[in-house]
C-alpha cells in the first residue's frame, strides 16, 4: 500500500513538474543575451519552399514564399502553383496584417495558430529567459507572443524549436538539410491541433 501512495505521488509530482524539469533539461548558470534564428534573415534572399499544409482534415499543396522587407519586417505568402492565394501575411514588429485567405481557412482561430507559429519561424533574435543543457544541446527559452518557446542548438546551429504550455508540448518546429543559414526543410507539427506544415526548399 505504501508502494502504491509513493508511486502515485511521485506521478502526481511528476506530472506537475515543469517542462524542463520533465524532459531532464540542465540548468546553466550562464545565459545567453539573446535567441538566434538565421533562417529568415537575409532581405536579399526570396526563401520559396514548395509546401503541404494539413489543416481542418483538408489538405493544400503549393508554393510557400517568405521574402524579409526591412527589420523585423517580413511577408509571407502561400499559393497554389498556379498562383491562386490560400493566404498572404504582413509581419512588421509587433503588427500582423492578414492581405488575404482563402475563404474556407478564414477562421480566427486558425489565423491566431498561423500567426504564431510564422512569428517564431521569422524572428531572428528574443531576450533570453533560461538557459539549459541537453545532452549535445544548448537550450534557450524565451517568449514569443507569450508563448514559452525552447530553442534547441547543437553546434551552435538551431535545429528545432518547441512551443509549449506548462508542462507539455504543444507544437515541434524542426530544421533539417541544413545549409549555412538556410534550412532546406522545415516541419511544423502541432500535438494539440489538426495542423501540420511540411516545406522542401525548391532545388
Amino acid at each position: 500500500m505504501r508502494f502504491l501512495l509513493n508511486s502515485l505521488c511521485f506521478f502526481l509530482l511528476l506530472g506537475c513538474a515543469s517542462y524542463p524539469v520533465q524532459n531532464g533539461f540542465e540548468s546553466k548558470s550562464d545565459s545567453s543575451q539573446e535567441t538566434s534564428n538565421p533562417y529568415f534573415a537575409n532581405a536579399e534572399k526570396d526563401y520559396v519552399y514548395k509546401a503541404k499544409i494539413d489543416a481542418f482534415n483538408k489538405s493544400f499543396g503549393g508554393i510557400f514564399i517568405v521574402k524579409k522587407l526591412g527589420p523585423e519586417h517580413h511577408r509571407i505568402a502561400f499559393s497554389t502553383e498556379i498562383g491562386n492565394t490560400i493566404f498572404d501575411f504582413t509581419f512588421e514588429g509587433d503588427d500582423f496584417k492578414v492581405n488575404r485567405i482563402l475563404k474556407e481557412l478564414d477562421r480566427k482561430i486558425l489565423i491566431n495558430i498561423l500567426k504564431r507559429d510564422f512569428k517564431a519561424l521569422i524572428q531572428e533574435q528574443s531576450p533570453v529567459k533560461n538557459h539549459f543543457s541537453l545532452k549535445n544541446d544548448d537550450i534557450l527559452q524565451t517568449d514569443i507572443l507569450s508563448k514559452k518557446h525552447y530553442f534547441h542548438y547543437t553546434n551552435n546551429q538551431l535545429n528545432k524549436i518547441v512551443r509549449a504550455d506548462r508542462n507539455k508540448e504543444k507544437v515541434d518546429f524542426s530544421f533539417t538539410n541544413i545549409d549555412g543559414q538556410f534550412a532546406k526543410e522545415i516541419e511544423i507539427a502541432h500535438h494539440n491541433f489538426k495542423l501540420h506544415i511540411a516545406l522542401k526548399a525548391f532545388k
